[in-house]
């Protein structure tokens, strides 16, 4: 199992969620219904019993009886006949949940494979009929060839890359021959995906191919930079959807499921709690959403690689430097390309970035962070040091 990665920037740390070795494979089946029927039945019962106890003055006469009141003994049998027919309605409800997860993992689980480059797993999704997997960059790494396992087959299939795009964490592999009876996955509108909204996760977590872990969506909009350590890619990654459904090594690539069958994104980067050691933070990952998926696989299927990231950049290649306090002070500027955004504007090799229009800029992993909520033609204020007096220049970005 690879070891948790801390990024850069103190407040988030990840790591990427592929595994290092295959381990015995073992299924077994989520089991929802249970905490949902625990949690169903005694709320109903309680509510139920409050209204079965309630009864206004003058709508209910003991027989025989001049006065309002309810006989003791009438009063106490509502309460448990209420609880009885709640806990007849609870089972008919954890049943339906329990058959749309059913339904979703038979639409949506043969549509991801687990992915073998060298000694790493990983897990992919079908994007097409024609044999395109996408998964993501740091599951491929260097790699060229690939082993591929369909749900629900021991077959190894032959796969090669068709392209990575590191930046963005996603890659496109093609498999030699395609099986019959392949079928590529539905993706969904991940610009709809709401909060608290119930997804499930698919992979190969440790190499337990066809794996199934269930949860909530818990945020949408994270930008996270993962570390570029012990095979990550770097990537400062805007849009990322956080979840509670567990991702483990070897999850990476994967797919993330709502109740409807339809991919909404693609699990890629698990919280490392610090204060553990780097171990894992439970309930904490996150995934690529299905429009980026969309719109990256669909070019690299489509001409080979990416033409058109949407991804804004200064054009420079810059580190970041360390104050008088021994604390980062801000990003230097290595390299200038040449007629590249920075350029343009007059930036030059030695001058430190400081500050992107309204956001401080203390690290290259922050100035990834900004200019990741910024588009390609953007004008945007660079405030920086040259030879000790500070700078300001209005830079039109270019794109990565």
């Amino acid at each position: 199992m690879e070891a948790p990665r801390d990024s850069e920037a103190p407040r988030t740390s990840v790591r990427s969620a592929r595994s290092a070795r295959s381990v015995r494979r073992s299924r077994r089946a989520p089991e929802p219904v249970l905490p949902v029927a625990a949690a169903v039945a005694p709320a109903a019962a309680c509510c139920a019993a409050l209204l079965g106890g309630c009864s206004g003055p003058g709508t209910e006469r003991a027989a025989g009886s001049g006065t309002s009141e309810t006989p003791a003994a009438a009063r106490s049998e509502r309460p448990r006949e209420a609880a009885d027919a709640a806990r007849a309605v609870a089972p008919g409800a954890a049943n339906a949940l329990e058959d749309d997860y059913l339904r979703v993992i038979e639409d949506a689980l043969p549509s991801v494979v687990q992915i073998q480059a060298g000694s790493d797993l990983g897990s992919g999704v079908v994007y097409d009929d024609k044999g395109h997997i996408v998964t993501n960059a740091h599951v491929v790494g260097d790699a060229r060839t690939f082993r591929v396992t369909t749900a629900g087959s021991e077959e190894v299939l032959a796969a090669r890359l068709v392209s990575s795009y590191p930046q963005q964490d996603l890659a496109v592999i093609k498999l030699d021959r395609v099986p019959d009876g392949l079928r590529a996955a539905e993706f969904g509108d991940s610009g709809k995906v709401q909060v608290g909204q119930i997804v499930l996760a698919m992979g190969s977590p440790l190499g337990l191919s066809s794996s199934v872990t269930q949860g909530i969506v818990s945020a949408t909009g994270r930008t996270v930079t993962e570390s570029s350590e012990g095979g990550g890619t770097g990537a400062t990654i805007p849009g990322l959807v956080q979840t509670s459904a567990a991702i483990n090594p070897g999850n990476s690539g994967g797919a993330l499921v709502d109740l409807r069958g339809r991919v909404v994104g693609v699990p890629t980067l698990a919280a490392a709690d610090p204060g553990q050691g780097g171990g894992a933070a439970p309930g904490i990952g996150f995934a690529i959403p299905a429009s980026t998926v969309r719109t990256i696989a669909g070019q690299i299927v489509e001409h080979g690689r990416v033409v058109d990231s949407g991804r804004a950049a200064l054009d420079i290649t810059g580190r970041t430097v360390v104050g008088g306090d021994a604390r980062p002070a801000g990003v230097a500027v290595a390299e200038v390309r040449d007629g590249g955004a920075a350029d343009r504007a007059g930036l030059r090799a030695g001058d430190v970035i400081t500050r992107l229009g309204d956001t401080d800029v203390a690290t290259i992993t922050a100035l990834s962070e900004a200019l990741a909520a910024l588009r390609p033609g953007d004008r945007a204020k660079v405030t920086y040091v040259r030879e000790g007096r500070e700078r300001t220049a209005r830079v039109t970005l270019g794109e990565q």
